[in-house]
């Protein structure tokens, strides 16, 4: 129910104390976890005083207990460990303080947390965070690295200098975090997501030594997982040994099983690129060497082709060869037309033997009437009538007798 206030009616701070604890004992008793940051027992105290935090955010809660309920866990349970605490929120009035009063108290177990781990991995791959396709390649020379990792320790010591020592050019913008414990997840996040934001930032690298199941919870944690899932940038994994295997190993873009071998991952061996460009180079010359080999050979055997040694060979024996063809020409042409020639002259005395002209020089004439027509027959010409005869030298008129 909300309760209606105006500056008229204000309530009193005891009464909204109040409230609130009424609204908080309506919660009743609840099982949390955390992990224990802030450990008291007094000598001769019947209470423990402890904080109870949780491991993923930057959120913490105090915790009352009678003694004999913590004792009951006292030899497993220490700073830093995790537990299920059921307890009752409670509320105090005079100083407006929420805390809770546990009843019971137990241990997470290892294998309890391993198979947590087992359901958030089926759960994480499931959703896609693992698949190869949605991994980024790393750049092949990164001109600057982002490097989280505890402050002084061996992991950062092994990335610089291994780093440094393949390319000396390369440089670092180094994130010193906590990598274990309550606060190591809220700000690794922090740090991730910081270098992620740096536009110069080529590839971050995510770094931690080895330890045991606990230690290495914080790279198991489900908002770390998500944060380096959503990174533009790469993200290499180098937590712990290689038998160590943090569900940050397999989000990640790729994965180093050590500190050392991720410096080794990331940076290329100046030596080694330059003994590979050696090679290289050394490659491209036999090749280069070897093409002008076999053009030289090729060359020296067109060069021996006897077109190459005389090329006015082949004109020569061209024009031969149309010489050739033109006499050829020309003597078939000669008899094509001496052959004419004596085909019109057999055929112009054939004509002149036929022709009328010939028949009148052997001493015949050809009479024609007054109208042109040649007398062909005695009876076609009447007694008297004046004909012309033609003979071979001219004509003359006749008169036909009886």
């Amino acid at each position: 129910m909300v309760l209606k206030t105006t500056p008229e009616a204000p309530l009193p701070v005891g009464e909204v104390s109040r409230l609130i604890g009424g609204w908080i004992d309506r919660l009743g008793a609840v099982w949390v976890e955390g992990q224990i940051t802030q450990l008291s027992r007094r000598p001769g105290a019947g209470v423990v005083f402890l904080t109870l935090r949780d491991p993923s955010y930057d959120i913490s809660v105090s915790v009352t207990c009678f003694r004999q309920v913590f004792d009951a866990v006292a030899d497993v349970v220490g700073e830093g460990a995790r537990v299920l605490v059921l307890a009752k929120p409670e509320w105090y009035a005079p100083r407006g303080q929420l805390s809770l009063r546990a009843a019971e108290m137990r241990p997470v177990g290892v294998g309890e947390l391993l198979a947590r781990l087992e359901r958030l991995k089926k759960s994480l791959a499931a959703e896609g965070l693992f698949a190869a396709e949605r991994k980024k390649p790393l750049p092949f020379l990164p001109q600057l690295i982002g490097l989280v990792c505890g402050r002084a320790s061996a992991a950062e010591r092994d990335v610089l200098e291994n780093a440094r020592h393949r390319w000396p050019a390369v440089r670092f913008e180094v994130r010193n975090v906590p990598v274990q414990g309550v606060h190591a997840v809220p700000q690794v996040v922090r740090a991730v997501e910081e270098l992620d934001a740096i536009e110069d930032v080529d590839v971050i690298v995510v770094a931690r030594g080895g330890g045991s199941v606990e230690d290495l919870l914080p790279f198991s944690d489900e908002q770390l997982v998500r944060a380096v899932a959503g990174c533009r940038t790469p993200v290499v994994s180098a937590i712990g040994h290689e038998p160590d295997s943090p569900l940050l190993d397999l989000v990640a873009d790729l994965r180093a099983s050590t500190p050392t071998d991720a410096a080794k991952k990331v940076v290329p061996d100046v030596g080694e690129e330059l003994e590979r460009v050696r090679m290289l180079r050394d490659r491209a010359r036999r090749c280069a060497h070897t093409l002008l080999e076999r053009e030289e050979r090729g060359l020296a055997h067109a060069l021996a082709r006897p077109a190459m040694e005389d090329p006015h060979r082949m004109l020569d024996e061209r024009a031969d060869h149309v010489a050739s063809l033109a006499g050829r020409s020309r003597r078939t042409l000669g008899h094509l037309l001496d052959r004419a020639d004596s085909e019109l002259a057999h055929t112009h005395a054939r004509v002149v033997a036929l022709s009328p002209a010939a028949t009148l020089k052997r001493g015949y004439a050809v009479l024609q009437r007054s109208d042109g027509h040649v007398v062909r027959a005695a009876g076609e010409v009447s007694e008297g009538e004046a004909l012309r005869a033609r003979v071979a030298d001219g004509e003359f008129t006749v008169k036909v007798g009886e």
